[in-house]
């Protein structure tokens, strides 16, 4: 069988992944190792990482990058030169951009895997490697298939026909017009960083009114009933500069940009709750014409857009004859090196596919980074001179690790293999129960060192889902959302709120179900469920806390403190757990409980530094 590597990178999440036949080998981001988030170098560590999951460069048949630079410089010279001289100051970074590193990255390619590639390195289009990535792991024989993301090499917005081994593009959207910038100029506007806060613009919009709805579809997006949109780029700051607005955006909305890290005042909660409701219809409406425009009951999706995971809830309740949906967990760039390979492997190779309505799909889990020894978290623990206690026999494990999340612990698990995609799934994640009154801003606070406003997702039994949530089917990867069910709710008291300045602690501080810790102001929550295939030892964890409490839900919030990336090394866990309020570290075999350390131990606690996100 032939071995394929993809590779993405030099933009922004540079990652590596590893496809053998049709099977996924291995996958990871670059930023996990090199400890830099949002790490967009070439991927050295995770590449080599991927090559040793093969056996080896001898065994790589060919390597797949992600875009096409030639493409992606023919946009910027192009958008350089006709809007200049406004774009003059622009120039020298993004040539800097795409005539450095990116102009010869198949060299380099070439360079690291050896002779036995040489002839056989590939280009796939960046929106090919989106739509690859989404359909090809997917458990549909035949889908609908939306990519909507910033920008590939022209593309914004694409929908294909997925059918066996064929990806089919049918429309395309092309630069500047594009969804992704839409909503990254609003994050952008909102204080927040570009490419990296777009998910806390998502989460503060249920804090607000969606009052300047019509203000956009007036000014700043014509957008048609058939899913097509234009953007009024007199508004956007993208195109000749650095930043994503302008003046004229900020005067239509009353509002300059507001400073990052300062007072979030009502206004910039209703202009997120705004463009997350245009969001949402955009893609309602884009979708439904894939739909329509295919024939097909089955949806995938990928791009960044599709990290959206209010957008994806709706998209599953709203979208009529809709049987399915399945979104790639790695739905941005880091993606883009998967459905490289997984283009190259089965319309180059022709390697079949094996998916089928009704079957588990072929990510596995997106466990699919690095995994350590008992030896090599042993001699970690070691090292730190920690008291540690190695449990064999699983029963006393997942008892003491429950007995100790049932007491009100915080835990972090470190174990299996590394999540692929920006969500801890359960083995680089911090666990807590979701019954705590404080858990929401005690774990901001104390642990991820983060705003307290931000929600936290709920990990849940997938028997037991529809107990909960307001959600009918699997939700494996964290990309939906759905309500918290109506009878588990409390009445929520929004009069001080909207009275006042916007004090969101005046929200924060209620009740709002019976599951506070997890149940953002709007009832919503991002669900995960977990079942015994995809994450057995998981699995097994929540069923025992299931067993002793009546309660199948545990806070899942991703194993890092604000501005890092999730911890990938025993090294990683072990310096976040010292330095974070964390009570357990269960990594392997062995629990580690902070207050059986030292007092010299304990007194890192709090002693850490970390970058904005």
């Amino acid at each position: 069988m032939t071995t394929v590597i993809g590779v993405s990178a030099l933009y922004h999440d540079a990652a590596a992944a590893a496809v053998t036949g049709s099977e996924i080998i291995a996958a990871a981001q670059e930023e996990r190792f090199s400890r830099r988030k949002h790490d967009p170098r070439f991927p050295c560590s995770a590449l080599q990482y991927c090559i040793e999951q093969v056996g080896g460069a001898a065994k790589v048949d060919a390597v797949a990058f992600y875009e096409d630079p030639a493409l992606s410089f023919d946009r910027v010279l192009k958008n350089t030169i006709d809007l200049a001289p406004a774009t003059e100051g622009l120039w020298p970074v993004v040539a800097a951009s795409q005539l450095g590193e990116k102009i010869n990255v198949m060299e380099r390619l070439a360079r690291t895997l050896g002779p036995s590639v040489a002839e056989n390195l590939f280009i796939v289009d960046h929106h090919v490697s989106h739509l690859a990535s989404a359909f090809y792991p997917s458990p549909f024989r035949n889908a609908a298939i939306v990519v909507v993301d910033g920008i590939g090499e022209w593309a914004s917005t694409t929908i294909a026909d997925g059918t066996d081994c064929a990806i089919t593009p049918l429309a395309q959207i092309h630069y500047p017009h594009s969804l992704g910038l839409f909503y990254s100029a609003f994050t952008y506007h909102c204080g927040l960083k570009v490419n990296s806060g777009e998910y806390k613009l998502m989460g503060l919009a249920p804090y607000g009114q969606p009052r300047y709805v019509q203000t956009i579809f007036e000014n700043l997006l014509d957008l048609r009933d058939d899913g097509s949109f234009f953007l009024n780029t007199e508004y956007f700051g993208f195109l000749t500069s650095e930043v994503a607005t302008n003046r004229k955006f900020e005067q239509l909305f009353g509002a300059a940009r507001r400073e990052p890290e300062s007072l979030l005042e009502p206004v910039y909660m209703d202009i997120a709750a705004s463009a997350q409701a245009v969001i949402d219809e955009a893609m309602l409406r884009i979708a439904r014409r894939a739909l329509t425009v295919t024939g097909k009951k089955h949806l995938c999706l990928a791009g960044g857009v599709a990290l959206n995971c209010v957008t994806n809830g709706k998209l599953l309740r709203k979208l009529t004859g809709l049987e399915g949906i399945w979104i790639q967990p790695a739905a941005g760039d880091a993606g883009g090196a998967l459905g490289a390979a997984l283009q190259v492997a089965h319309n180059h190779y022709e390697n079949p596919r094996h998916a089928s309505v009704g079957r588990k799909d072929n990510q596995k889990g997106s466990l699919l980074g690095p995994e350590f020894t008992t030896a090599e978290i042993e001699r970690a623990l070691t090292e730190e001179n920690l008291n540690a206690h190695f449990v064999e026999e699983d029963a006393e494990y997942f008892d003491r690790l429950a007995e100790a999340l049932t007491n009100g612990l915080i835990v972090g698990r470190f174990d299996g293999r590394m999540e692929y995609g920006p969500r801890a799934l359960g083995n680089r994640s911090i666990l807590a129960d979701a019954r705590r009154e404080d858990g929401q801003s005690y774990i901001n606070l104390r642990i991820k060192h983060r705003e307290s406003w931000r929600p936290f997702a709920p990990v849940v039994l997938a028997a037991n889902v529809a107990d909960y949530f307001e959600l009918n089917q699997e939700s494996p990867y964290m990309l939906l959302v759905a309500d918290v069910r109506e009878e588990l709710r409390s009445p929520v008291d929004w009069s001080a709120f909207r009275s006042g300045n916007g004090d969101m602690l005046k929200v924060l501080n209620q009740k709002r179900s019976s599951l506070p810790a997890i149940t953002h102001v709007d009832y919503s929550a991002r669900v995960q469920t977990v079942d015994k295939e995809r994450n057995p030892d998981f699995h097994r964890l929540i069923q025992r806390f299931y067993e002793i409490t009546g309660c199948p839900v545990l806070i899942n919030t991703s194993f890092n403190v604000r501005g890092e990336p999730i911890v990938c090394s025993p090294a990683d866990a072990i310096r976040c757990f010292l330095k974070t309020g964390i009570d357990v570290l269960a990594i392997g075999k062995f629990l580690v409980f902070k207050s059986e350390q030292s007092q010299e131990v304990r007194m890192e606690e709090g002693n850490l530094q970390h970058e904005l996100d």
